[in-house]
């Protein structure tokens, strides 16, 4: 890609004006709306206090350390790595072999102490490159490389002066060996012992830190080793704590300490490059990944597989499938040749975009070109399948993987099983889908918590509600712990079953989530006032996951609906849930339309809310109304996808609501003003619409 002449370069380079740092990193401009906030809109913070974020835990990142303010942090970083002492000629390890040998011969956590006095008597301590030759060929095993360093720093005074470098080389043991609280008591230990830390000590430290994920400690020895050393980071350092902000969400940080860096001179590489493009993927933030191409343009750099890689799956995650496709061409257009990860990202993108027709031609590629294929990618493949309707192809390559000729294939696991499970759940194959997961267990693969909810859901719509008692009952017997999602499945399924089948479900649901039936219990109950009812929805909810939240509320009201409840249950259930925000933003009101977004709703829940709009909607006077209604409730592209559009226009033309399908959008249906009010006036006789 660079450096490459302008017409050469792609066309999304170009799309936002030059500068330093992408525009949403400058400035955030609020969104104000001309029209008056809605009322979930204004309902929002009141959510936040009324159900709390509990069980899902928030990270934060660290508190910044205290940086003494008469040492300011320098604003040039070091562009390269202090050279390292030289001997003047490479030392032979030839009279070393014999200790070596024995080391060797000697368990990984057995004390040295007595080898080393062996080989070297008193008064004859080894040479700084002799001890500098034995822990290097000790890096492997670091708990022989502390012992030879405690057993060098036990010598007499002044037998043998410790230096950095030695220190510097334990150190990398430790990292390679991820033990991050060994590491960081060393490194305390040179503090103490007035043992200078340079800038390859503080590199060592920091990336050991993000290797064990030590991301806090990470930040708090870089922060360190400008305010209490004055040390200045070189290249490796910059990166890895590029990477260190990112994973920890700290985007402005990045981005200021990015600028500095090339303020001053700094080339990124490929490295700086990858993370960048990862942060600005993860945020969805457009802008930001085409600041990368500009930098990379602008400094000259050449992609590599990695960066490559990082920008594809960035642009996956934020929704531009069109571009990954054209940066996928180019790259193999510049003789980079795809790996796992690239066609695993592709995989995913054109999954979510629901792009049959190119995910197919993806296929083809690989299996004309034998290209590079791992569990992962495969697994990815199988789940795309299922994502477009490629029935036939996941059938293909699961029979390849279950080949035992085939060795261009890995075999199949959990996941291969789950995702071909979840392509006949999708279809309502629920025979396949139930054979494949007996297969899977008869195999001696454990299927994991996903193969049970699969299986369960499709089996309960499939009307199949025994078959799924008995999976959930066999899964539990085997010490199977349903979780959040697990225990919405079921609550679908109680909401699909009657009678008998939908005592054996609470049964089952009893054992684990007695709350939810006690819920239940209360929503059939017409003694049951609102205010005990509100009570115990929010003890329900603050117990769930907050993504299952608005999951579960959707079951309860097809519960109500279908179970033939009081007829006001739904809608306080609808109400209560709105008022908890899990329903904000579906009433979007504009000066000339409202209009109604069921897209995330269930059937029911979706006519429960469409209901209460109306109603709403006969409450206003007709003078303060838009011309324009309409109802959204989504055309998924999905070849298996049964969209609520068909069961919401049943839901019409039995009202006789004058909704019609829109002509332009699918999955939208659109009222005038005269038509709603002449209906609302008939159906609902509201004395607001009638004066």
């Amino acid at each position: 890609m660079a450096p490459l002449p302008a017409a050469a370069a792609p066309a999304f380079l170009f799309l936002s004006p030059p500068g330093r740092l992408p525009a949403k990193a400058r400035l955030k401009p609020s969104c104000a709306s001309s029209s008056s906030p809605s009322l979930a809109e204004q309902l929002e913070p009141l959510s936040r206090t009324l159900l709390h974020g509990k069980p899902t835990p928030t990270q934060h990142a660290p508190d910044p350390t205290w940086v003494n303010p008469s040492k300011p942090k320098p604003t040039v970083l070091s562009l390269r790595r202090h050279r390292r002492r030289s001997p003047s000629s490479h030392p032979s390890s030839a009279p070393l072999q014999p200790l070596l040998r024995a080391i060797r011969a000697l368990p990984d956590d057995a004390d040295l102490a007595t080898t080393l006095d062996s080989f070297f008597p008193a008064g004859s301590p080894p040479s700084a490159s002799d001890a500098l030759l034995l822990l290097n060929y000790l890096h492997p095993t670091w708990r022989k490389s502390l012992s030879l360093l405690s057993w060098l720093r036990a010598l007499p005074a002044g037998a043998f002066p410790l230096d950095t470098i030695l220190f510097n080389v334990a150190l990398k043991s430790l990292r390679a060996a991820r033990q991050w609280p060994q590491a960081e008591r060393l490194a305390l230990d040179m503090f103490a012992s007035g043992v200078p830390l340079d800038n390859i000590t503080y590199s060592t430290l920091i990336t050991a830190a993000r290797r064990c994920r030590q991301f806090d400690k990470a930040v708090e020895w870089f922060e360190r080793m400008y305010a209490a050393d004055g040390v200045l980071p070189d290249e490796v350092t910059y990166s890895a704590i590029l990477d260190v902000y990112a994973q920890l969400g700290m985007k402005e940080e990045v981005l200021a300490l990015f600028d500095r860096a090339r303020g001053s001179g700094w080339k990124p590489d490929h490295v700086a490059f990858a993370v960048l493009a990862k942060m600005f993927g993860e945020a969805g933030d457009y802008d930001g990944i085409q600041f990368v191409f500009r930098e990379m343009r602008e400094v000259g750099i050449k992609p590599n597989i990695f960066v490559y890689n990082a920008l594809l799956e960035a642009l996956g995650k934020t929704g531009k499938p069109g571009l990954a496709r054209s940066l996928f061409e180019e790259m193999t257009a510049e003789g980079v040749e795809p790996n796992a990860r690239t066609l695993t990202a592709l995989a995913k993108i054109y999954g979510r975009a629901r792009w049959g027709r190119d995910a197919l031609q993806l296929w083809e590629q690989m299996r004309e070109k034998k290209l590079p294929a791992d569990s992962i990618l495969c697994n990815t493949l199988l789940s795309m399948c299922a994502d477009v309707g490629l029935v036939a192809e996941a059938e293909q390559l699961f029979s390849e993987m279950k080949d035992p000729v085939q060795g261009d294939v890995p075999k199949p696991d959990k996941w291969s099983y789950t995702a071909m499970i979840n392509i006949y759940g999708s279809s309502g194959d629920a025979d396949r889908a139930l054979q494949l997961f007996a297969e899977m267990v008869e195999s001696g693969i454990e299927p994991n918590i996903m193969s049970y909810t699969i299986v369960i859901q499709c089996l309960g719509k499939a009307g199949r509600i025994r078959d799924a008692v008995e999976v959930l009952e066999a899964g539990m017997a085997k010490s199977l712990k349903p979780d959040d999602r697990l225990c919405g499945c079921l609550l679908s399924v109680v909401a699909l079953s009657s009678g008998e089948e939908t005592e054996m479900v609470l049964a089952c649901l009893e054992k684990v989530r007695s709350d939810l039936v006690k819920l239940i219990r209360m929503l059939g109950d017409a003694r049951v006032g609102a205010d005990n009812l509100t009570v115990e929805l929010k003890g329900v909810l603050n117990a769930a996951a907050p993504e299952v939240r608005r999951p579960y509320c959707n079951c309860l009201i097809d519960i109500c609906r279908n179970h033939g409840y009081p007829s006001e249950r739904a809608v306080e259930l609808f109400r209560i849930a709105r008022l908890y925000g899990l329903y904000s933003k579906i009433h979007v009101r504009k000066e000339e339309e409202w209009s109604l977004d069921l897209r995330s709703l269930s059937v029911g829940a979706a006519k429960t809310a469409f209901d209460d709009w109306t109603k709403t909607i006969s409450e206003h006077k007709e003078e303060a109304l838009p011309q324009t209604f309409s109802v959204y409730t989504g055309s998924s592209t999905h070849k298996f996808a049964q969209g609520l559009a068909t069961a919401f226009a049943a839901h019409l033309e039995q009202a006789a609501a004058p909704f019609h399908a829109s002509e332009s959008q699918l999955g939208s249906f659109i009222s005038t003003k005269d038509d709603l009010v002449s209906w609302l006036q008939t159906s609902i006789s509201s004395p607001a619409v009638a004066a």
